[in-house]
């Protein structure tokens, strides 16, 4: 099917080949294929995409196109059947302290504390550094995310919002290369959401690490991101179309939804998810 022809300075079809150079991740050829008892299933096929180093990246797809496979390969949990994923030139074979995942459930642990949540990510990846250093690291963090107050409290005691903010100075408290969001935001509700969205842009601006974010809100990649990735649907997903997001930073919530550009882009997105790759309910 045809792209609409009224946001070409926007859109940018997809395949693209770049140089590896000055890239954060690499992604190159990646498939996906994990074996059934009826033969191999195919999540992701043929899948291509350069990140640029500090660039702020959304997915999106319908349930079961490979978004959480995909970024998963980036993360070093799963591994691609062919192809390879490169960070900063190294092949992805393993976790590690240079990519850091924010879950959409938190992944914090209930008998620590907010404080030593952070630390004890900290200490994992700095165990070399002096006591008072990886202390003032953790509290700069909580400052940065505005849990100062709530340091002492376990995570059965804080909302949702404020549980998100944990995960999120943890991630950033280890300075990593590349994060990596696994829908953040969508277990919160609206306001919580939109205050959590603004402070990860601040926060983003600050410190400039490569993001890679999966989530279902197009407005809120409209918002965040610098590109928005649109897959295909499932099985072997791959890349549909790779969309530019031209507000300047930083951004202004009302000022981007003021722009004719913002529904232009908003209903092209639309298009592609809901009519040109609909989501079939009967598929397996």
């Amino acid at each position: 099917m045809q792209a609409t022809n009224h946001l070409p300075q926007y859109l940018n079809t997809y395949p693209q080949t770049t140089p590896h150079h000055n890239f954060s991740v690499v992604i190159e050829n990646v498939s996906k294929v994990y074996p059934t008892p009826q033969g191999g299933y195919t999540v992701l096929k043929d899948v291509n995409l350069t990140v640029k180093d500090g660039e702020f990246i959304c997915v999106i797809g319908h349930s079961g196109c490979g978004k959480s496979t995909l970024l998963n390969m980036v993360s070093g949990f799963a591994h691609p059947t062919t192809g390879s994923v490169l960070v900063n030139g190294k092949l992805v074979t393993e976790p590690g302290p240079d990519r850091m995942v924010v879950f959409q459930n938190y992944a914090l642990l209930p008998w620590l504390t907010v404080y030593e949540n952070v630390y004890l990510a900290v200490d994992a990846v700095s165990p070399e550094k002096r006591e008072a250093e990886k202390q003032a690291i953790v509290r700069d963090h909580l400052a940065l995310v505005g849990l100062t107050e709530t340091a002492q409290k376990k995570p059965t005691q804080i909302s949702g919002g404020m549980k998100q903010r944990v995960s999120i100075a943890r991630a950033l408290a280890i300075r990593p290369e590349v994060l990596v969001l696994d829908e953040p935001f969508g277990a919160l509700d609206a306001i919580t959401k939109e205050e959590l969205q603004e402070e990860l842009l601040k926060i983003w601006n600050d410190h400039r690490c490569t993001v890679l974010m999966i989530t279902h809100d197009i407005d809120e990649a409209l918002f965040l991101a610098d590109r928005l990735v649109m897959m295909t649907n499932g099985p072997a997903a791959a890349i549909g179309e790779i969309m530019e997001i031209p507000f300047p930073r930083p951004r202004d919530r009302d000022r981007i939804m003021e722009d004719p550009q913002y529904y232009d882009l908003r209903n092209h997105a639309l298009d592609f998810l809901y009519n040109r790759f609909a989501h079939d309910d009967d598929a397996a």
